[in-house]
């Protein structure tokens, strides 16, 4: 990882690719790796939201290089816009690629969470 290449936002979930999340090729599903960044993006606006989050909507999301087994996938989430209601999310996701001792950026998206209340209706997002 060079200087230029750094993950925005704070790391929020760590995990390792199993061969049970690949296709024959020994590529991750990018339905995983997708799981695994909204994950992430749970946890953190759970936190903000002080309470139950839901993923109202995933958008401009790229996938840019594949995972492989045996990589470390760290997710990092950076909080861009608190509504009233919603936290806009900034996901990516890097491999540490452990064979070459080297760490890219394989996709990024924008994910929106809904806080909810105990009823399941939007709920205000409280102040910090």
């Amino acid at each position: 990882m060079t200087d230029a290449a750094k993950p925005r936002g704070e790391l929020t979930l760590r995990t390792l690719a199993m061969p049970g999340d690949a296709n024959p090729a020994g590529d991750i599903f990018g339905g995983w790796v997708m799981a695994q960044m909204d994950l992430a993006s749970g946890i953190r606006a759970a936190e903000r939201a002080k309470g139950r989050v839901v993923t109202a909507a995933v958008k401009e999301m790229a996938f840019e290089l594949p995972v492989k087994i045996g990589d470390t996938l760290s997710v990092y989430t950076d909080i861009e816009r608190v509504g009233r209601t919603s936290i806009t999310l900034i996901v990516e996701a890097w491999a540490h690629r452990a064979r070459y001792a080297k760490m890219e950026k394989v996709t990024a998206g924008t994910f929106i969470m809904v806080a909810l209340d105990e009823e399941g209706k939007p709920k205000q997002v409280p102040e910090e």
